[in-house]
């Protein structure tokens, strides 16, 4: 019989499979290593594009809240202006209250009767003065209970004083103050 000896050809066989295989390991892996640095690159690319978004976002929220903040700022302010205004409307509306009030005190004040001090709270009106008799105190309350700008006087106090040398009843009464209803034909 006759010896066939087949080690070396398998041996070659087995160094030959085993590169193969290195090869294909050494492929596989840097195919792997590129696997994940092409994922890592786009991943971080995609972070990266995220935080971008992210940090124009919250700039654009810094800008929306310094405006709301100047809204708000003149919203106050216009808020003041509207009370100084409603203020100014009101000083000019009642200018001429004031003065038909002052003209009308005057008007029923009778001879014999002088105001020390006016005081208004409100549509309250307190009065002091000096009367030389009762009953130029009681003309006075008739007369301002008759006009159309006041109503209801109502006497607090009377003491007798000696001014001058004279007696005199010093007086404090109060009285409300009203608007007087203007008719339509008055005010055609």
């Amino acid at each position: 019989m006759t010896k066939i000896n087949l080690l070396p050809w398998r041996e070659e066989l087995r160094k030959q499979k085993k590169q193969e295989f290195f090869t294909v390991l050494v492929g596989m892996v840097i195919i792997g290593a590129l696997l994940v640095f092409s994922a890592n690159t786009l991943i971080a690319g995609k972070i990266s594009h995220q935080d971008g978004r992210n940090q124009y976002l919250s700039t654009e929220i810094k800008k929306l809240d310094d405006k709301i903040k100047e809204i708000k700022n003149l919203q106050a302010r216009r808020n003041q202006l509207v009370e100084r205004m409603k203020v100014i409307q009101n000083l000019q509306g009642n200018r001429p209250v004031v003065v038909h009030l002052l003209d009308e005190l005057t008007r029923t004040i009778p001879d014999g009767v002088y105001y020390t001090k006016a005081t208004r709270t409100g549509n309250k009106l307190t009065l002091e003065g000096l009367a030389e008799t009762n009953n130029k105190i009681s003309k006075l309350m008739r007369n301002l209970d008759n006009s159309v700008w006041f109503s209801n006087p109502n006497l607090s106090t009377v003491n007798n004083k000696e001014v001058g040398g004279k007696p005199v009843n010093a007086f404090v009464l109060s009285v409300n103050q009203v608007l007087p209803k203007v008719n339509k034909e008055e005010s055609e």
